[in-house]
C-alpha cells in the first residue's frame, strides 16, 4: 500500500473515511483511466514503466482519489488522505528529530544523502492483498538518527508526521530500532518521487505498507504509542506482515 500512509498507500475499501473533498469525476475520465491501466497489462515493459510515470503525475495533482484504485506497470496504488500535498525538494526539504531527545535536530535533504546508507530488498505488501516483489529502498537506518539525537530513558515509542498535514504513524522504540527500518531516500535505485511519498519516505520493511509513512517531515520520541492515521480508523497497531489485520497469505517476516 503507498500511503500517505502510508503509503496510503491505505486500503482503498476504506477510501470513505479519508477526509478530503474534490470534484466530481466525469465517467469518460474513469473510464479513460481504466483503460489505460487494463492495457498496460498486456504492454511491454518499458510502456509499462511509461504508464507509471504518467499515473503518477496524474495521482499527484488527483482530489478524487479515484487513482488510487489503479495499479499501474510497477503494481503500486497510489492513494493520499488529504487533497493535495506540497511538493518538496532538497530546497525546501526538513526533518525533524525531537521529543524525548538529548539533542534535538533538523535535517536538510543532503544532510540526509550524506549519512551512511542502508539497503534493504522486500515485498512491499498493502493489507488490501496486491504486492509488488522485492522492491529495493535505500535510506538511513531510523536507528542512526535515535542514537544522534540521543534517546531519553522515559522514551518507549517513536511518532511520525508528514507534510500533506494529516498523515501519522507510529512505532515502539524497540520496532523503530530494527535494521530494516529506514528513512528511506530512494526506491528502485532512484530518489523517491513525490506520488511514492519522496523526496524522503518512513519504510518499515516488516509491516503492511501503511506503516511506511509518505512525506515524512517529524520523528518525535514520546512515552507512549500513539494510534497513527488508519490505526484510528481500525488498523492494527503492531501490523506485521502475516500476523495482522492483512488479507493476505505472506510468511511471517
Amino acid at each position: 500500500m503507498d500511503p500517505n500512509t502510508g503509503d496510503a498507500d491505505a486500503d482503498a475499501d476504506r477510501a470513505g473515511d479519508a477526509d478530503r473533498t474534490g470534484a466530481p469525476v466525469g465517467r469518460r475520465l474513469v473510464l479513460g483511466m481504466v483503460g489505460l491501466g487494463a492495457g498496460a497489462m498486456a504492454a511491454a515493459p518499458w510502456l509499462q514503466a511509461r504508464l507509471e510515470t504518467a499515473l503518477g503525475a496524474v495521482a499527484e495533482n488527483d482530489p478524487t482519489g479515484v487513482t488510487g484504485y489503479l495499479p499501474n506497470g510497477g503494481g503500486f496504488r497510489y492513494y493520499s488522505v488529504t487533497s493535495s500535498v506540497p511538493h518538496k525538494d532538497a530546497g525546501n526539504y526538513r526533518l525533524t528529530v525531537g521529543g524525548l531527545v538529548d539533542r534535538p535536530t533538523r535535517y536538510r535533504l543532503d544532510d540526509l544523502r550524506a549519512l551512511p546508507q542502508a539497503r534493504v530488498v522486500r515485498d512491499v505488501q498493502c493489507v488490501t492483498g496486491w504486492r509488488v516483489r522485492q522492491t529495493p529502498f535505500e535510506g538511513v537506518r531510523l536507528s542512526d538518527l535515535l542514537d544522534a539525537a540521543g534517546v531519553r530513558r522515559q522514551a518507549t515509542a517513536v511518532r511520525f508526521t508528514c507534510f500533506d498535514g494529516a498523515y501519522c504513524e507510529s512505532l515502539t522504540l524497540d520496532q523503530a530500532r530494527r535494521k530494516d527500518v529506514l528513512v528511506a531516500l530512494r526506491m528502485r535505485d532512484k530518489p523517491l518521487g513525490h506520488s511514492h511519498g519522496g523526496p524522503v519516505r518512513l519504510y518499515v520493511a516488516p509491516m503492511y505498507f501503511y506503516k511506511s509513512a509518505k512525506w515524512l517531515s517529524g520523528i518525535t520520541l514520546t512515552d507512549e504509542v500513539v494510534p497513527g492515521y488508519w490505526e484510528r480508523r481500525g488498523y492494527d497497531v503492531d501490523a506485521w506482515v502475516g500476523r495482522s489485520n492483512g488479507r493476505d497469505d505472506a510468511p511471517t517476516v
